[in-house]
């Protein structure tokens, strides 16, 4: 039997692939560690295994329909929904950041509400001159940073967003969430598998290092690097000379003048600032009331699971929550509201959910981005004082901000000077990742590379195909 040149480049192709994904043994150990072995789905020893795998897994992924690359996403959710409960529990038993039900939430909310395919629809333009086409096509291979925050829901966020898009992933996950994310990872392989995709779509390293983050991001067959993280690590990236997206850091502040419903705004800031224990990048970090409503809104949101704690309480929690140079206290990161009280021996129920504080603008609460269930309350003469404090406290980030008003005026005002990427109006900052608000979600909010909200077609590259004189019908 005869092979024609296309057959046999085909078989060609599939020796070298098979080479270089599965010859393991004899590979370079460039991350410092041990020599490459196939851990699981996915988990790869070294940093360059786990980097080729995914990428040849890249040149079998875009060779199938976008009808197969549908049936992926769709497998990818079924199997996450599946172990939703049982992710979200490890995640915290292992981070030891966030509470039970509100990760749940979260991880639900980014199998239901990431977009799939149906965000890449291809445009065509058609006037006397022809036809134009424009499509968006992958970069190929992606090289993601993810956090101890969100380790689960920012897998799956950028898994189903990639993937749709054409892409494949490689990952270094956050040491402190390694195992739970692993898992997250092998499901996501294991459901892609499962109906006719390719293995290693998804790719990271057991032991995720920030050696490993860097070798990844640096690595030649990485095409474009998403960071969900601090500024260390978006520093890092920056450095590498490729395309960024990065989720950066954010202090949102909430305003609450006058004309607002107080009520609904007391529930709200609590809902928000306490959902799983302010670790959420959008959630209300600072309050900044003006004096009419000031003591109203204080005193219902005691009513809602808040704890207005004396001056000398807040003098003690500075002292446990924050490092004698000034660093956040990562230790008491996403912890309850409950412990972290009673590390400055003061006891209080389960319902309590949220630490208020009275300070002014200047005090460290207010300043840092804690995330913890500690929520600085500010006074502030009038609206436009308010308005000024939150741009100020937000540190020009344009990552979120919240407001609480009637006015319409003042809220263009407050959306005017905080041109943030995120600015929720009347409701608890997470209604701007559509949890109880309309709109898509994410988990990597790409404020300081300016994409905002990241679905699928920000992972693309956008192409123009244009012919000149035909397919204009009338």
């Amino acid at each position: 039997m005869s092979l024609d040149h296309n057959e046999i480049k085909n078989i060609v192709e599939e020796i070298v692939k098979k080479i270089a994904v599965d010859n393991y043994a004899t590979k370079s150990a460039s991350t410092g560690l041990n020599t490459g072995k196939v851990l699981g789905k996915g988990i790869f020893s070294n940093m360059e295994d786990a980097v080729n795998a995914a990428y040849y897994a890249q040149k079998d992924l875009i060779k199938l329909s976008v009808e197969k690359r549908k049936e992926i996403i769709t497998e990818i959710r079924k199997i996450m929904l599946e172990n939703a409960e049982k992710l979200s529990v490890e995640a915290i038993k292992e981070t030891g950041i966030g509470r039970v039900k509100d990760r749940l939430l979260k991880t639900l909310l980014s199998i239901n509400k990431t977009p799939g395919v149906e965000d890449i629809q291809s445009k065509v333009y058609t006037g006397d001159k022809g036809m134009t086409l424009e499509e968006y096509a992958p970069y190929g291979l992606i090289g993601a940073i993810t956090p101890t925050t969100n380790p689960v829901e920012s897998i799956i966020n950028n898994s189903i967003s990639m993937i749709s898009a054409g892409n494949s992933v490689v990952f270094n996950t956050h040491p402190r969430a390694k195992n739970v994310s692993r898992k997250t990872i092998e499901l996501i392989n294991e459901a892609i598998i499962s109906v006719g995709g390719p293995n290693n779509t998804v790719t990271t390293v057991a032991e995720p290092t920030i050696e490993t983050g860097t070798f990844m991001m640096k690595h030649p067959k990485v095409k474009l690097i998403t960071v969900t993280g601090g500024p260390g690590v978006v520093k890092a990236a920056f450095a590498c000379g490729k395309k960024v997206i990065a989720a950066g850091p954010g202090n949102p502040p909430v305003v609450v003048d006058e004309t607002a419903d107080i009520k609904q705004a007391a529930k709200d800031i609590v809902d928000g600032a306490s959902f799983d224990n302010n670790v959420l990048c959008i959630a209300e970090k600072e309050i900044i009331a003006v004096k009419e409503i000031y003591r109203e809104l204080i005193d219902e949101m005691q009513k809602h699971g808040a704890v207005l704690v004396s001056s000398d309480v807040v003098a003690k929690l500075a002292q446990v929550a924050l490092l004698p140079d000034g660093r956040v206290n990562s230790a008491l990161v996403g912890k309850d509201a409950k412990f972290i009280l009673s590390q400055i021996d003061m006891h209080v129920g389960d319902d309590i959910r949220l630490i208020m504080c009275e300070t002014d603008r200047n005090h460290p609460f207010a300043v840092e981005e804690l995330l913890m269930p500690i929520i600085p309350v500010i006074r502030a003469d009038n609206v436009d004082e308010a308005i000024e404090m939150a741009y100020e406290l937000e540190h020009n980030f344009f990552h979120t901000a919240m407001m609480h008003s009637k006015n319409v005026e003042n809220l263009h005002k407050m959306a005017r000077k905080s041109n943030v990427s995120i600015f929720v109006k009347n409701a608890p900052s997470y209604a701007g990742l559509g949890f109880n608000g309309e709109g898509v979600t994410t988990f990597t909010i790409a404020s300081p590379t300016g994409e905002g909200i990241t679905t699928a077609k920000t992972f693309t590259r956008m192409r123009r195909c244009v012919l000149a004189g035909y397919f204009r019908i009338v």
